[in-house]
């Protein structure tokens, strides 16, 4: 509500949730009015003075199988009245509480102000402890039952978007569970990652290799680096070709961490280790962000849901001596 640029909204806000439950309550009055009308009979009886009315319910129309009528009755009153007292709640929970346009409510409650309540006190519970684990060295957190299974929570919540929940990754996010690293797999270098976060790019190669046909040829060449299948031919021409990667991936094509270049001799994708796939990506490019966590979770945090990364492709029976 406080993004409203003019008051504008703000009335018309108000305005259609007041009319809202009106309208409710209009509906709810008209729909417990008994509808009844006088049949030719009783209507004789009563001008001539000789016997009690009688009274018939309007129908709505609806008949089914030549005598089967849908009868206009009023809801029960047990019913009525508890949709009744539901408009009441509605109009005092909106006078104690935010609901109508900019209007702060009585009790000046705030979903935000909620937030960071529960936050604080978060902190002032939990704060100690990961002040504690922030003194200690990642490979002695990462061996710390409590520690190990605070970073579990940590990972799930905010990492299992992108990487599974079983950290073995999605096509474009790493598989986090096996000795393969683009940019190091050392604890402080994935502490850095978490707390500042990587943009990988690959940029295309169409133009710097010349034809269609040389990217084909690279894609062979690589291919062929990892043990893949791959055209003999293709290869030879590829690898003629295939100093135009070298500046990242590196001449023996290991890839380079400090750039985030993978290595291309093992059979690990992050795309997918198809020829199309190959070719694409040399043709296009890539381009992966890893989004900063320092501003968010903040480094105590870091520190232990780095030592649960780290934990992932480590042997868990030696960590402490690591």
């Amino acid at each position: 509500m406080a993004d409203f640029t003019n008051d504008f909204w703000n009335i018309y806000v108000t305005v259609l949730t007041v009319l809202g439950i009106a309208g409710c309550g209009v509906l709810l009055w008209s729909q417990s009015v008994h509808r009844v009308r006088l049949s030719a009979d009783s209507v004789s009886a009563e001008s001539s003075g000789s016997g009690a009315m009688a009274r018939q319910v309007e129908t709505t129309g609806h008949v089914w199988d030549d005598d089967l009528t849908e009868l206009n009755t009023p809801m029960p009153r047990w019913w009525m009245w508890l949709f009744y007292i539901t408009i009441v709640f509605g109009l005092v929970y909106l006078l104690l509480y935010p609901g109508l346009g900019t209007y702060a409510g009585k009790l000046g409650w705030k979903s935000s102000g909620a937030y960071q309540e529960e936050l604080q006190k978060a902190d002032a519970e939990y704060g100690p402890l990961f002040a504690k684990y922030l003194q200690q060295d990642l490979k002695v957190v990462a061996a710390e039952p409590q520690a190990h299974a605070i970073g579990e929570r940590l990972f799930l919540t905010y990492c299992a978007q992108c990487h599974g929940s079983d950290a073995r990754g999605n096509k474009g996010f790493p598989n986090l569970t096996d000795k393969d690293w683009l940019y190091g797999g050392e604890p402080d270098v994935i502490k850095t990652t978490i707390l500042h976060g990587r943009n990988g790019q690959m940029p295309s190669m169409a133009a710097a290799l010349g034809s269609d046909k040389d990217v084909e040829n690279v894609a062979h060449y690589v291919l062929n680096l990892s043990g893949s299948t791959a055209d003999p031919i293709k290869t030879v021409f590829g690898k003629a070709k295939f100093g135009a990667c070298a500046a990242c991936h590196g001449a023996d094509a290991h890839g380079t961490q400090a750039l985030g270049a993978p290595n291309l001799t093992d059979k690990i994708w992050l795309y997918g280790g198809s020829a199309e796939t190959v070719m694409e990506t040399i043709r296009k490019g890539r381009n992966n962000t890893m989004p900063a966590f320092e501003d968010f979770l903040g480094e105590a945090k870091v520190h232990v849901l780095a030592a649960y990364v780290w934990s992932l492709s480590n042997d868990t029976a030696t960590l402490a001596q690591k």
